[in-house]
């Protein structure tokens, strides 16, 4: 007998403006898409290929980078992600896809955010992409959802409990983000620290924070990266730096908490004298951030403690007698698993809007 036809997906194009709607106010269900992707990841259900770097010779401060990814379904069993089917019958528990995300620093000279992407979905059953997404948003998403996450998870057991003065050096979109899904899992703040190359950009988050309700009284703008890391116990480095610019250790004798997002703030000696928890330990240990050149400096991978997958699963404890430092590389597996629940949450709500005709020569012989 012949083989069943398999219908080809529709095509839908999810504007900025969908993905805010449905991201909006729904920071714990991200962060729970995110775990559950990362424990995805840490059971081997995920295919997260090296990010490629598309370079230019004109314009060698900026980039694109495609992030490849695969996202495995649900084992047996199992639901993680609380997956359900899209129109051709695939389970949206498996998504292949890819972020295509530009950095171009320029842009927040014009005062555009610095970062653009899009992010693709492909149906794993016929490989043909069923959705285009505007990926800037959910880029954004999954970065802070991952940064709260980790927050949670490596303060449990710290003297003193959760941190309680955060300090975010570099004061963008992505800090902005961060600091709306840390107080989405429950952090609460009584000081609040900011320090940006840019004293506009400063009083630009400052602003921000104070519509939302935070006090005048519990922000401070600091002059020195330096001071605001000794005045905080949470810190968050949420830069474009692309080298170092924190050499000294003696900072962090108060063993803060650190979300080292930006991958290259850090001198490798930071590195080094720290609790090292990575979201991926081959993707982190290359291309010169932080932990790659804290690798290069001792020859080895010692200094690495696990990875929060380890650290979701029970497999790895947190060492609190010194500095804790979370280095995300930022997997494209989170992009597809945050772009499939914006996708699944539109077409259930038949909110998508897909292209006639996308798809036009589907018959092999014409």
């Amino acid at each position: 007998m012949p083989p069943e036809p398999i219908a080809v997906p529709d095509f839908a194009v999810i504007t900025g403006e969908q993905i805010g709607a449905v991201l909006d106010g729904a920071q714990q269900r991200v962060i729970d898409i995110v775990e559950a992707a990362y424990r995805t990841h840490g059971a081997g259900r995920t295919v997260n290929p090296p990010s490629y770097f598309l370079r230019f010779p004109d314009r060698p401060d900026s980039r694109i980078i495609a992030l490849p990814a695969s996202l495995g379904g649900a084992a047996p069993g199992d639901n993680p992600d609380g997956g359900t089917s899209h129109q051709n019958g695939a389970a949206t528990g498996g998504v292949d896809g890819i972020k295509w995300v530009s950095s171009v620093p320029a842009n927040i000279d014009s005062g555009l955010p610095r970062a653009s992407a899009v992010v693709i979905l492909n149906d794993p059953v016929t490989g043909y992409p069923y959705a285009c997404l505007e990926g800037s948003i959910i880029s954004a998403a999954r970065t802070a959802a991952s940064a709260a996450l980790a927050a949670d998870r490596l303060s449990r057991g710290r003297p003193g409990g959760r941190p309680r003065r955060v300090g975010f050096v570099g004061t963008g979109l992505i800090a902005r983000y961060i600091h709306t899904y840390l107080v989405a899992n429950g952090f609460d703040f009584d000081h609040i620290g900011l320090f940006d190359s840019s004293a506009g950009h400063a009083e630009g988050f400052s602003g921000h924070l104070r519509r939302t309700g935070v006090p005048a009284a519990a922000i401070r703008r600091y002059d020195q990266a330096s001071e605001l890391i000794a005045g905080c116990d949470l810190v968050v480095f949420a830069t474009v730096a692309g080298a170092p610019h924190v050499h000294d250790v003696a900072l962090f004798a108060h063993r803060p908490l650190v979300l080292h997002v930006s991958l290259r703030d850090l001198a490798p000696e930071i590195i080094l004298s720290a609790t090292n928890i990575l979201d991926d330990v081959e993707h982190c240990l290359k291309a010169d951030t932080s932990p790659h050149l804290a690798e290069k400096l001792a020859g080895n991978r010692d200094f690495v403690h696990g990875t929060l997958p380890d650290v979701l699963d029970g497999r790895v404890g947190v060492d609190h007698e010194r500095t804790v430092v979370f280095s995300p590389f930022g997997l494209g597996v989170l992009d597809l698993a945050v772009a499939r629940f914006v996708y699944d949450t539109l077409r259930s709500n038949g909110e998508l809007a897909t292209v006639d005709g996308f798809f036009h020569e589907l018959r092999r012989h014409g």
